[in-house]
């Protein structure tokens, strides 16, 4: 599954932010190309310390967080970013990667439904959102293969031929 890339979300965000949070995402981002990845998160800080409720800085420091390893951080932040600005669909996204790294496949669909809902034409989320169908799809073939008292020749063809594009699909990942 892949997560809105942070190089290109600082660069658009920066562009469209004001001043302040520019130079405070153009500080993080300079900082997080040169492998500075704390002072970069702490460049988010500081910006998010004048301006709390900046939707923009407030996802780079929850992407930052992801990257970091800093997952119950990431999702906390990411949770409150879909409940304070529910009309953006990239925190859906990537609280969809936090969910489905987890293993929770049905709140990732859910999550990827509504960023999809939100942008239609978010390709990381659609792309997101048939990586957790097939998984989702595996689930229930492995659930009917072991209720099933009859030929489960079809079943097993099935779950085979799924688990297979989750393994080549799984080397991909961001």
């Amino acid at each position: 599954m892949h997560i809105s890339a942070l190089f290109a979300l600082l660069i658009t965000t920066a562009a469209l932010a004001g001043p302040a949070v520019a130079k405070d995402l153009d500080q993080a981002q300079a900082l997080w190309l040169q492998g500075k990845r704390s002072q970069a998160l702490e460049a988010v800080r500081q910006g998010l310390a004048d301006n709390p409720n900046d939707a923009r800085l407030r996802f780079a420091q929850a992407v930052m967080q992801m990257e970091l390893g800093r997952t119950a951080e990431a999702e906390a932040g990411l949770v409150a970013l879909t409940q304070d600005f529910p009309d953006l669909a990239d925190p859906f996204n990537n609280l969809a990667v936090l969910y489905a790294a987890r293993g929770a496949l049905d709140p990732a669909r859910e999550a990827l439904e509504q960023a999809v809902r939100l942008q239609p034409d978010h390709v990381q989320a659609q792309e997101n959102l048939g990586d957790v169908l097939l998984r989702l799809a595996a689930r229930a073939y492995g659930q009917a293969l072991r209720l099933s008292s009859g030929d489960t020749t079809a079943l097993q063809l099935k779950l085979r031929h799924t688990e297979a594009l989750i393994a080549r699909a799984a080397p991909a990942k961001r």
